[in-house]
Parts: C-alpha cells; structure tokens; sequence
C-alpha cells in the first residue's frame, strides 16, 4: 500500500476563531488508540468545546469528541478521553508561560492527517470581548459586500 502524502482535514474549530484573537499557532502530535485513529479516517471529530492544558512539562488535549468507532469491541475508546499532546518540551514550557497571563488560553484550531500521522493545530489565544465580535461580522460581511459588487461589475463588463 502506497504511503499517504499531503494533509487530509479531519476537523477545524470555527468557533474559537470567532471567539478568540489568535496569537500563535503550534503543529502537535497525538497520541491516540487504535479505534481512534479508524475513528479519525472515517472524518468523525469535533473540536469544539476542547481545551489544552499543560500539566507537570506534558500538554493534554480535553473535550476533544472522537466517536467510538462503528466497528469496535471491547477494545473501544472513551469518546471524550483526555490525550497526550506531542509537542518538544521547550515549545510546552513557552506555552505554559504564556497561557498563565490573564485572558490567555489554548485551544485546538484543526485536527488532521500529514502524511499518515494525527496532527492537530493549537494556537494560544485571546479571548474577544463581544464588541470585537461583532466588528469581526460587520469587517466580514462588508469584504462580502465588496466581493459581490466587484464580480457584478466584472459579469457586466463581459457581456
């Protein structure tokens, strides 16, 4: 069987990027059960209510939803099981110093495959105020506006 190259999209978190002003972004290893990793392949995972929390030099991922496996046994994993992060210890102690200021977190952004290993995207975040929200909507739907506006005068120009 030939070796998976490229990057395949399990999972991404729209909302804590509505929700928070990301700041930095770090590409992590996971450690996961077998039925988790068939889980995984069938696109089944959601990361929306995870959080990272970095505990005696090591970084665990919690409320991260991976749905037992359809065709597991026994031998089945816990849906909502916290799971080891792989990341070097450096990049773990600069996290754990700078989640520790106020209003800082760490949260997952995306879950995916990179050449047939888990790897999932946290980034340490900020928390948006509501204002910041909802100049975030109003900035995104006048780019919309514009975009529209653009491609109509283009479709006119054509015909």
């Amino acid at each position: 069987m030939a070796k998976e190259t490229g990057r395949k999209l399990i999972a991404q978190n729209k909302k804590a990027r509505h929700d928070y002003h990301i700041l930095d972004t770090y590409e992590c290893g996971l450690v996961l059960t077998g039925t988790e990793v068939k889980s995984l392949r069938q696109g089944r995972a959601s990361l929306v209510d995870g959080f990272v929390q970095i505990d005696g030099h090591e970084a665990w991922l919690h409320n991260v939803h991976v749905p037992e496996y359809s065709q597991g046994t026994w031998t089945n994993h816990s849906a909502r099981r916290k799971r080891k992060l792989l990341m070097h210890r450096v990049e773990i102690d600069k996290l754990e110093s700078k989640s520790q200021e106020t209003g800082h977190t760490i949260v997952p952004l995306a879950l995916y495959f990179k050449d047939g290993r888990a790897k999932v995207e946290i980034a340490l975040a900020k928390g948006k105020k509501e204002y910041d929200k909802r100049q975030t909507l109003r900035e995104k739907q006048d780019r919309r506006e514009t975009d529209r506006a653009i491609s109509a005068v283009k479709r006119r120009q054509r015909a």
